[in-house]
Protein backbone atom coordinates (compact mmCIF):
# COMPACT_ATOMS: atom_id res chain seq x y z
CA UNK A 1 0.00 0.00 0.00
CA UNK A 2 1.45 3.82 -0.76
CA UNK A 3 2.28 6.45 1.68
CA UNK A 4 -0.20 8.30 0.46
CA UNK A 5 -3.02 5.83 0.57
CA UNK A 6 -1.91 4.43 3.85
CA UNK A 7 -1.91 8.44 4.86
CA UNK A 8 -5.25 9.33 3.27
CA UNK A 9 -6.62 5.88 5.60
CA UNK A 10 -5.33 7.58 8.39
CA UNK A 11 -6.93 10.60 7.85
CA UNK A 12 -10.51 9.39 6.93
CA UNK A 13 -10.40 7.05 10.45
CA UNK A 14 -9.21 10.07 12.45
CA UNK A 15 -12.25 12.22 10.67
CA UNK A 16 -14.87 9.48 11.61
CA UNK A 17 -13.00 9.29 14.88
CA UNK A 18 -13.96 12.59 15.65
CA UNK A 19 -17.21 12.88 14.25
CA UNK A 20 -18.21 9.62 16.83
CA UNK A 21 -16.72 11.91 19.69
CA UNK A 22 -18.51 14.96 18.75
CA UNK A 23 -22.39 12.49 18.45
CA UNK A 24 -21.80 10.69 21.47
CA UNK A 25 -20.65 14.08 22.81
CA UNK A 26 -23.74 15.98 21.74
CA UNK A 27 -26.18 13.13 23.23
CA UNK A 28 -24.59 13.80 26.18
CA UNK A 29 -24.63 17.63 26.91
CA UNK A 30 -27.17 18.25 24.60
CA UNK A 31 -30.12 15.80 24.46
CA UNK A 32 -29.38 14.62 28.11
CA UNK A 33 -28.79 11.09 27.53
CA UNK A 34 -27.37 9.04 30.38
CA UNK A 35 -24.02 6.84 29.01
CA UNK A 36 -26.23 3.79 28.75
CA UNK A 37 -28.60 4.94 26.57
CA UNK A 38 -26.03 6.55 24.65
CA UNK A 39 -24.19 2.85 24.23
CA UNK A 40 -27.46 1.19 22.97
CA UNK A 41 -28.02 4.08 20.56
CA UNK A 42 -24.26 4.17 19.17
CA UNK A 43 -23.74 0.47 19.11
CA UNK A 44 -20.82 0.99 21.56
CA UNK A 45 -20.41 -0.01 25.41
CA UNK A 46 -21.32 1.91 28.18
CA UNK A 47 -17.34 1.84 29.25
CA UNK A 48 -16.23 3.34 25.53
CA UNK A 49 -18.81 5.94 25.61
CA UNK A 50 -17.61 6.74 29.21
CA UNK A 51 -13.81 6.75 27.60
CA UNK A 52 -15.19 9.00 24.48
CA UNK A 53 -17.11 11.94 27.01
CA UNK A 54 -13.17 11.50 28.69
CA UNK A 55 -11.48 12.05 25.26
CA UNK A 56 -13.67 14.64 24.19
CA UNK A 57 -12.67 17.13 27.20
CA UNK A 58 -9.44 16.43 26.38
CA UNK A 59 -9.24 16.90 22.90
CA UNK A 60 -10.98 19.97 23.34
CA UNK A 61 -14.38 18.56 21.65
CA UNK A 62 -16.44 19.94 24.23
CA UNK A 63 -15.57 22.97 26.38
CA UNK A 64 -17.07 23.42 29.94
CA UNK A 65 -17.74 26.73 31.32
CA UNK A 66 -19.64 27.49 34.16
CA UNK A 67 -21.47 30.89 33.85
CA UNK A 68 -24.73 33.22 34.46
CA UNK A 69 -25.54 36.31 33.74
CA UNK A 70 -25.22 37.30 37.28
CA UNK A 71 -21.64 36.34 37.23
CA UNK A 72 -20.31 39.20 35.44
CA UNK A 73 -22.10 41.62 37.35
CA UNK A 74 -20.80 39.88 40.75
CA UNK A 75 -16.85 39.76 39.26
CA UNK A 76 -17.42 43.81 38.61
CA UNK A 77 -18.63 44.49 41.56
CA UNK A 78 -15.57 42.86 43.45
CA UNK A 79 -13.42 44.57 41.13
CA UNK A 80 -15.18 47.58 42.18
CA UNK A 81 -14.63 46.73 45.80
CA UNK A 82 -11.11 45.97 45.31
CA UNK A 83 -10.38 49.27 43.38
CA UNK A 84 -12.29 52.07 45.61
CA UNK A 85 -12.03 49.62 49.04
CA UNK A 86 -15.54 49.59 48.93
CA UNK A 87 -17.78 47.53 51.70
CA UNK A 88 -20.24 46.73 49.80
CA UNK A 89 -21.41 47.13 45.69
CA UNK A 90 -24.74 46.69 43.61
CA UNK A 91 -24.55 46.83 39.73
CA UNK A 92 -27.62 46.26 38.09
CA UNK A 93 -27.63 45.10 34.26
CA UNK A 94 -28.47 48.01 32.87
CA UNK A 95 -26.85 50.49 30.35
CA UNK A 96 -28.22 53.83 31.11
CA UNK A 97 -31.70 53.22 29.72
CA UNK A 98 -34.67 54.34 31.51
CA UNK A 99 -34.84 51.05 33.39
CA UNK A 100 -32.05 52.64 35.78
CA UNK A 101 -34.54 54.63 36.98
CA UNK A 102 -36.19 51.54 38.90
CA UNK A 103 -33.47 48.91 38.98
CA UNK A 104 -30.55 50.73 40.49
CA UNK A 105 -33.19 52.44 43.39
CA UNK A 106 -33.71 48.48 43.88
CA UNK A 107 -29.91 47.89 44.17
CA UNK A 108 -29.55 50.78 46.64
CA UNK A 109 -32.66 49.29 49.06
CA UNK A 110 -31.31 46.27 48.68
CA UNK A 111 -27.78 47.04 49.84
CA UNK A 112 -29.94 49.40 52.42
CA UNK A 113 -31.88 46.19 54.54
CA UNK A 114 -28.47 44.33 54.21
CA UNK A 115 -26.77 47.00 56.22
CA UNK A 116 -29.49 48.05 59.02
CA UNK A 117 -29.54 47.57 62.27
CA UNK A 118 -31.92 47.51 64.62
CA UNK A 119 -30.58 51.05 66.38
CA UNK A 120 -29.08 52.33 62.94
CA UNK A 121 -28.83 56.04 63.17
CA UNK A 122 -29.50 56.70 59.32
CA UNK A 123 -28.95 60.39 57.24
CA UNK A 124 -30.68 60.93 53.91
CA UNK A 125 -29.63 63.30 51.43
CA UNK A 126 -32.15 64.81 48.53
CA UNK A 127 -33.18 64.21 45.21
CA UNK A 128 -34.72 61.30 43.18
CA UNK A 129 -32.29 58.46 43.70
CA UNK A 130 -32.84 58.75 47.37
CA UNK A 131 -36.68 58.72 47.09
CA UNK A 132 -36.75 56.21 44.54
CA UNK A 133 -34.33 54.51 46.57
CA UNK A 134 -36.69 54.96 49.62
CA UNK A 135 -40.17 53.62 47.88
CA UNK A 136 -38.26 50.51 46.57
CA UNK A 137 -37.82 49.62 50.46
CA UNK A 138 -40.65 46.95 52.08
CA UNK A 139 -42.15 47.96 54.79
CA UNK A 140 -39.80 47.32 57.45
CA UNK A 141 -40.14 46.90 60.99
CA UNK A 142 -36.97 48.83 63.12
CA UNK A 143 -39.14 51.21 65.72
CA UNK A 144 -35.40 51.83 67.65
CA UNK A 145 -33.44 53.09 63.97
CA UNK A 146 -33.52 56.69 63.80
CA UNK A 147 -33.72 58.85 60.50
CA UNK A 148 -31.66 62.01 60.27
CA UNK A 149 -32.18 64.66 57.86
CA UNK A 150 -28.77 65.87 56.23
CA UNK A 151 -29.12 69.38 55.36
CA UNK A 152 -31.96 71.81 55.11
CA UNK A 153 -34.78 71.91 52.53
CA UNK A 154 -34.51 72.91 49.05
CA UNK A 155 -36.77 76.22 47.69
CA UNK A 156 -40.03 75.82 47.20
CA UNK A 157 -40.14 75.61 43.25
CA UNK A 158 -37.44 73.14 43.05
CA UNK A 159 -39.00 69.97 41.24
CA UNK A 160 -36.56 67.43 43.11
CA UNK A 161 -37.91 65.50 45.96
CA UNK A 162 -36.92 67.63 49.30
CA UNK A 163 -34.23 65.91 52.30
CA UNK A 164 -38.00 66.33 54.82
CA UNK A 165 -40.03 64.59 52.77
CA UNK A 166 -37.31 61.54 52.15
CA UNK A 167 -36.69 61.95 55.75
CA UNK A 168 -40.00 61.19 56.58
CA UNK A 169 -40.84 58.87 53.63
CA UNK A 170 -37.97 56.23 55.06
CA UNK A 171 -38.91 56.58 58.47
CA UNK A 172 -42.24 55.54 57.96
CA UNK A 173 -41.12 52.64 55.72
CA UNK A 174 -38.74 51.49 58.86
CA UNK A 175 -41.50 52.34 61.51
CA UNK A 176 -39.14 54.37 63.36
CA UNK A 177 -39.02 58.37 64.68
CA UNK A 178 -36.83 60.60 62.55
CA UNK A 179 -35.58 64.52 63.29
CA UNK A 180 -35.87 67.03 60.56
CA UNK A 181 -34.08 70.23 59.77
CA UNK A 182 -36.60 72.81 58.88
CA UNK A 183 -34.40 75.69 57.55
CA UNK A 184 -33.43 76.09 54.05
CA UNK A 185 -30.81 74.60 52.73
CA UNK A 186 -28.81 77.45 51.94
CA UNK A 187 -29.83 81.47 53.35
CA UNK A 188 -28.73 84.88 52.38
CA UNK A 189 -26.02 85.60 54.33
CA UNK A 190 -23.32 83.66 56.60
CA UNK A 191 -24.72 85.22 59.35
CA UNK A 192 -28.13 83.99 59.23
CA UNK A 193 -26.78 80.76 58.64
CA UNK A 194 -25.00 80.59 62.03
CA UNK A 195 -27.55 81.74 63.93
CA UNK A 196 -29.91 78.89 62.57
CA UNK A 197 -26.72 76.76 63.31
CA UNK A 198 -26.96 77.78 67.04
CA UNK A 199 -31.04 77.35 67.13
CA UNK A 200 -31.23 74.34 70.04
CA UNK A 201 -33.53 72.17 67.02
CA UNK A 202 -31.21 72.88 64.32
CA UNK A 203 -27.97 72.31 66.45
CA UNK A 204 -29.10 68.70 68.21
CA UNK A 205 -30.31 67.90 64.36
CA UNK A 206 -26.91 68.49 62.85
CA UNK A 207 -25.51 67.11 65.84
CA UNK A 208 -27.35 63.86 65.70
CA UNK A 209 -26.21 63.90 62.08
CA UNK A 210 -22.78 63.98 63.11
CA UNK A 211 -22.90 60.72 64.87
CA UNK A 212 -24.44 58.79 62.37
CA UNK A 213 -23.34 55.26 61.01
CA UNK A 214 -25.43 55.22 57.81
CA UNK A 215 -25.88 57.59 54.89
CA UNK A 216 -27.88 57.36 51.57
CA UNK A 217 -26.69 59.85 49.22
CA UNK A 218 -26.50 61.26 45.37
CA UNK A 219 -23.82 62.77 43.67
CA UNK A 220 -24.23 66.34 42.13
CA UNK A 221 -21.86 66.67 39.24
CA UNK A 222 -21.11 69.96 37.41
CA UNK A 223 -22.47 70.55 34.03
CA UNK A 224 -21.78 74.39 32.17
CA UNK A 225 -19.95 75.71 35.03
CA UNK A 226 -23.30 75.41 37.13
CA UNK A 227 -24.07 72.16 40.15
CA UNK A 228 -27.26 70.96 38.66
CA UNK A 229 -31.14 71.83 40.12
CA UNK A 230 -30.17 71.80 44.15
CA UNK A 231 -28.33 75.17 43.70
CA UNK A 232 -30.04 76.38 40.95
CA UNK A 233 -31.27 79.50 43.11
CA UNK A 234 -28.56 80.55 45.07
CA UNK A 235 -25.20 80.31 42.35
CA UNK A 236 -23.87 83.28 41.12
CA UNK A 237 -21.27 83.99 37.91
CA UNK A 238 -18.39 84.69 40.66
CA UNK A 239 -18.96 81.29 42.38
CA UNK A 240 -19.19 79.68 38.97
CA UNK A 241 -15.73 81.53 38.43
CA UNK A 242 -14.18 79.95 41.45
CA UNK A 243 -15.65 76.44 41.04
CA UNK A 244 -13.75 76.59 37.44
CA UNK A 245 -10.80 78.34 39.03
CA UNK A 246 -10.74 75.42 41.80
CA UNK A 247 -11.27 72.30 39.72
CA UNK A 248 -14.74 71.89 41.27
CA UNK A 249 -16.46 68.50 39.77
CA UNK A 250 -19.44 68.40 41.74
CA UNK A 251 -21.11 68.24 45.32
CA UNK A 252 -22.18 65.82 48.04
CA UNK A 253 -24.10 66.66 51.28
CA UNK A 254 -24.28 70.28 50.07
CA UNK A 255 -20.09 70.70 49.85
CA UNK A 256 -18.31 70.92 46.52
CA UNK A 257 -15.50 68.60 45.58
CA UNK A 258 -12.57 68.64 43.43
CA UNK A 259 -11.55 65.54 41.35
CA UNK A 260 -9.69 63.97 44.20
CA UNK A 261 -12.96 64.58 46.41
CA UNK A 262 -11.12 67.24 48.70
CA UNK A 263 -13.36 69.92 49.98
CA UNK A 264 -13.36 73.25 48.45
CA UNK A 265 -14.84 75.83 49.87
CA UNK A 266 -17.23 78.27 47.82
CA UNK A 267 -18.97 81.82 49.78
CA UNK A 268 -21.80 78.98 49.82
CA UNK A 269 -20.63 77.01 52.28
CA UNK A 270 -20.79 79.40 55.04
CA UNK A 271 -24.61 80.15 53.89
CA UNK A 272 -25.47 76.16 53.66
CA UNK A 273 -27.28 74.32 56.67
CA UNK A 274 -26.07 70.20 56.39
CA UNK A 275 -23.45 68.18 58.75
CA UNK A 276 -20.02 69.36 58.81
CA UNK A 277 -18.03 68.19 55.39
CA UNK A 278 -15.35 66.32 57.87
CA UNK A 279 -17.76 64.47 60.31
CA UNK A 280 -19.49 63.31 57.08
CA UNK A 281 -16.34 61.61 56.03
CA UNK A 282 -16.33 59.94 59.29
CA UNK A 283 -19.43 58.03 58.87
CA UNK A 284 -19.25 53.90 58.43
CA UNK A 285 -21.41 53.15 55.52
CA UNK A 286 -21.78 56.12 52.76
CA UNK A 287 -24.05 54.26 49.69
CA UNK A 288 -24.31 56.15 47.04
CA UNK A 289 -27.02 56.23 44.24
CA UNK A 290 -25.94 57.05 41.13
CA UNK A 291 -26.39 55.93 37.69
CA UNK A 292 -26.52 58.68 35.44
CA UNK A 293 -23.40 58.63 33.27
CA UNK A 294 -22.62 62.34 33.01
CA UNK A 295 -22.57 62.14 36.77
CA UNK A 296 -18.73 59.43 36.23
CA UNK A 297 -16.44 62.45 37.04
CA UNK A 298 -18.13 63.71 40.39
CA UNK A 299 -18.69 59.68 41.27
CA UNK A 300 -15.18 59.04 40.54
CA UNK A 301 -13.96 61.92 42.42
CA UNK A 302 -16.31 60.45 45.85
CA UNK A 303 -14.68 57.16 45.28
CA UNK A 304 -11.06 58.02 45.50
CA UNK A 305 -11.59 60.93 47.96
CA UNK A 306 -13.08 57.61 50.47
CA UNK A 307 -16.44 59.76 50.59
CA UNK A 308 -18.50 56.72 49.83
CA UNK A 309 -17.65 53.10 50.81
CA UNK A 310 -21.02 51.81 49.34
CA UNK A 311 -22.39 52.11 45.91
CA UNK A 312 -25.26 51.19 43.87
CA UNK A 313 -25.19 51.95 40.08
CA UNK A 314 -25.42 49.84 36.70
CA UNK A 315 -23.33 48.01 34.11
CA UNK A 316 -22.41 51.02 31.93
CA UNK A 317 -21.30 53.28 35.18
CA UNK A 318 -19.16 50.29 36.96
CA UNK A 319 -17.33 49.76 33.41
CA UNK A 320 -16.49 53.71 33.56
CA UNK A 321 -15.14 53.52 36.82
CA UNK A 322 -13.35 50.34 36.41
CA UNK A 323 -11.25 52.28 33.40
CA UNK A 324 -10.86 55.25 35.03
CA UNK A 325 -6.81 55.49 36.71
Amino acid sequence: MSKDLTTSLASTQTRQHIETLIKVAQLYYEDGLNQAQIARQVGFSRSSVSRMLTEAREEGVVHISIGHPLQRLVSMENALKKKYGLKCVRVSASYGDDIDSMLVPQCGAALLMENLKPDSLILTSTGTPMASTVRALPVLDYPHAHVTQMLGSLSPNNPLTDSQDICRMLAEKLGCPYSTLPVPMVVRTAQMAEALRGEDMIASTLALGNRADMAIVGVGAIREGHSGRIFNSFEDAAIARQMERDGVVGHICGHHIDAQGRHVRTSLCDRTISVDFDRFREIPLVIGIVWELWRAKALHACLVGHLMSGLATNCGMAELLLDMP
